[in-house]
C-alpha cells in the first residue's frame, strides 16, 4: 500500500503552483496595471539611455568612464 507523503504535498513544483494559482485568483483584476505600469518603466528607460546616448554624441565625449579626474590646477599649500 502506498501512500501519500506529506513530504510529496509539500514538494517545492507544487508549492510554487499554488502560490501562482492563489496570486491569480487574487491579484488578479490588478495585474494588467501592473503589466502596463511596467511597460511603462521600461518604455521610459529605454528612452532615457538613448537620450543619454545621444547627449554624449553630441557633446563629443563618448560613454562615461567613471573618471573623476579634474583639470583644474591643484591649489598650493602654502595658502597663496
Amino acid at each position: 500500500m502506498h501512500g501519500v507523503l506529506v513530504a510529496d504535498i509539500f514538494s517545492p513544483d507544487i508549492v510554487v503552483v499554488v502560490v501562482i494559482a492563489i496570486l491569480l485568483l487574487l491579484a488578479g483584476p490588478k495585474l494588467p496595471k501592473l503589466a502596463r505600469s511596467l511597460g511603462s518603466a521600461s518604455h521610459e528607460f529605454k528612452k532615457g539611455v538613448e537620450e543619454g546616448k545621444a547627449a554624449a554624441e553630441e557633446s563629443g565625449k563618448g560613454p562615461a568612464t567613471g573618471s573623476t579626474e579634474s583639470k583644474a590646477e591643484p591649489k598650493s599649500e602654502s595658502g597663496e
